[in-house]
């Protein structure tokens, strides 16, 4: 290996170190949902391999799972098997995403149809990952839907194999986006203008002398009046109504 190249392999690995640090300097957390013990075990496992210093929930319920989801703050992803033993899969997957809020949630499932596959990314999924596939495919998925993309299957298929083409819902009309941010309460609206700015939950809650919880609500709240389902959503949502929330 010559000089320049041995100058650019170590620049690489010195990117690719300074970058795993960058992820462990703020650990994040993560929901399994599975009503399978061994399956949450080893998505633990993956999961803090991954990311080093990584916070792991885990329910093994719907139930318990929609009241971790609540009262577990600054969450960073869910990853939730469609076939709960205690809901059905779209009541279930619905409820769930409710109980999120503006956190991203991933299907993790045995289901190959490329129209379930479809129908999980419509309801508000942001990722699907399939239980067989390898380790690297959860690698891949997770920054996509941790940085606000979608992550599915591609092409999806249908069991006729004829491709299955996901239609995504456009957010709520700029009318009712405009009448919404208008009509928040003082404090909502406060909520809203430190979100745009770029603050996190925890730093709002500092900001305004609340709980994180507190803020969690707050902004599950206005996400549904704008009918969107994460902060990217919701700045676009507020910019496309041209609301100015002053300081």
């Amino acid at each position: 290996m010559d000089q320049h190249a041995q100058h650019a392999h170590g620049s690489a690995v010195q990117e690719l170190v300074s970058d795993r640090r960058a992820l462990s300097a703020d650990p994040v957390k993560f929901l399994i949902v599975d009503d399978h013990a061994l399956v949450r075990y080893g998505l633990s496992l993956a999961l803090r391999q991954r990311y080093e210093g990584a916070v792991i929930f885990e329910a093994g319920s719907l139930a318990e799972a929609m009241r971790k989801a609540r009262s577990e703050t600054d969450l960073t992803a869910i990853l939730y098997d469609l076939q709960m033993s205690d809901s059905d899969e779209r009541s279930g997957l619905a409820d769930m995403l409710e109980a999120a809020g503006d956190v991203p949630l991933i299907v993790v499932s045995g289901a190959t149809d490329g129209a379930v596959i479809a129908s999980c990314i419509r309801a508000g999924a942001r990722g699907f990952v399939n239980k067989g596939c390898e380790g690297v495919v959860l690698d891949q998925a997770l920054p996509i839907v941790m940085e606000g993309g979608i992550f599915a299957p591609a092409p999806p298929a249908a069991r006729d194999g004829r491709p299955v083409r996901i239609a995504m819902a456009l957010s709520t009309p700029i009318r009712t986006e405009s009448d919404a941010v208008n009509g928040l309460t003082d404090r909502q609206r406060e909520v809203l203008r430190l979100l745009l700015e770029g603050q996190s939950n925890k730093e709002i809650a500092r900001a305004l002398g609340v709980l994180e919880g507190t803020i969690k609500v707050h902004l599950r709240t206005v996400m549904q009046r704008l009918g969107v389902r994460n902060r990217t959503q919701l700045a676009l949502a507020t910019m496309r109504a041209g609301i100015k929330l002053q300081s």
